[in-house]
């Protein structure tokens, strides 16, 4: 039986995760940091089984502790200020967080525990604004646009210098959005299907602000997304591998099919703020999921309208 250690257990991608590593048998230890928010309201979707650690990837105190009692096989990092917006507020918190916190992990692992597997959820951000159309892959450089986005080059090019200079078994997802309703409602993916869901059912009559309706993503369904990772640490050799779909969809496409799923024209509900842009936003984003397919055979399992589908029921039932 083989023990993971999840970062970020509170998070989206690590429920998920910790669903599909307890269904293949594996003891699963989640990285807890202290909060004031009260504790069943931020393990909200983690099971029951998941054991929790407390523990901070600022405090490498903390983290050299965390894996001496979980003494893991595998170590899964899903922890960051993820936000993309929240990081021009925080650019100090974020780069630490996000760029650091990955340093000190990767630093903790090579003293305590240098034999385990590695998983690093890189981001399809990195890519910034490069091209227009077509698709991106592991060998593309890199043009970060956000704070967010250099601390993730930071923390991608540190995995690979680990695997690469100290031998470490350190592998990275370049993962393009991945979207559930388990989503934080700050996300606009979540923050649309949740209007969908009042405005449907009469809770709210007030039209859904929103930035760039122009900006496309390649949206990719969260569980999809961690059984891609669970799959990169099973390999012989470690490796990074872009997790998308291949198809780059605008938030007006978004808006259409969530408010087109209750019978609604989202042209009646949806209005845009030009102070709701960012600073510097990336327009286009999609990924060329080649490799992941031919090396881990993965693939998509969940379609783009599916995805909002899902996203729209689960609020249609919380607002009903």
């Amino acid at each position: 039986m083989k023990t993971a250690l999840i970062t970020g257990i509170t998070g989206q991608a690590a429920s998920y995760l910790s669903e599909l590593l307890l269904e293949k048998g594996y003891t699963v230890w989640g990285l807890i940091r202290h909060s004031t928010s009260p504790i069943l309201e931020r393990t909200r979707y983690v099971p029951n089984a998941v054991h929790l650690i407390d523990g901070d990837l600022l405090d490498p105190s903390s983290l050299t502790r965390a894996l001496r009692i979980a003494k893991p096989d595998e170590i899964y990092n899903c922890a960051a200020q993820s936000f993309v917006g929240s990081s021009w507020d925080l650019p100090e918190i974020t780069c630490q967080i996000t760029g650091m916190g990955v340093l000190y992990l990767l630093e903790a692992v090579r003293k305590e525990c240098p034999e385990s597997r590695v998983w690093h959820s890189s981001s399809s951000e990195m890519f910034g604004n490069r091209i227009q159309f077509g698709r991106y892959n592991e060998i593309d450089q890199f043009h970060p646009e956000s704070p967010y986005a250099v601390a993730k080059v930071f923390a991608h090019h540190l995995c690979r210098v680990y695997r690469e200079s100290h031998k470490m078994f350190v592998a990275c997802s370049i993962s393009f959005n991945f979207e559930s309703i388990r989503r934080s409602e700050q996300f606009v993916t979540r923050k649309i299907t949740q209007a969908v869901a009042r405005i449907k059912q009469g809770r709210d009559v007030r039209p859904l602000l929103l930035g760039n309706l122009d900006a496309k993503r390649d949206w990719t369904h969260a569980k999809d997304a961690m059984r891609a990772a669970w799959l990169t640490l099973q390999q012989k050799h470690p490796s990074d591998y872009v997790i998308a779909t291949g198809e780059s969809h605008s938030v007006r496409e978004f808006c259409e099919v969530a408010f087109a799923h209750v019978g609604l024209n989202w042209q009646d509900h949806v209005q845009t703020n030009t102070e709701l842009y960012r600073p510097s936003d990336v327009y286009y984003l999609c990924g060329d999921p080649t490799k992941a397919k031919i090396m881990l055979r993965w693939e998509p399992t969940v379609t783009f309208r599916e995805l909002i589908e899902e996203m729209v029921e689960s609020d249609m039932r919380e607002y009903a």
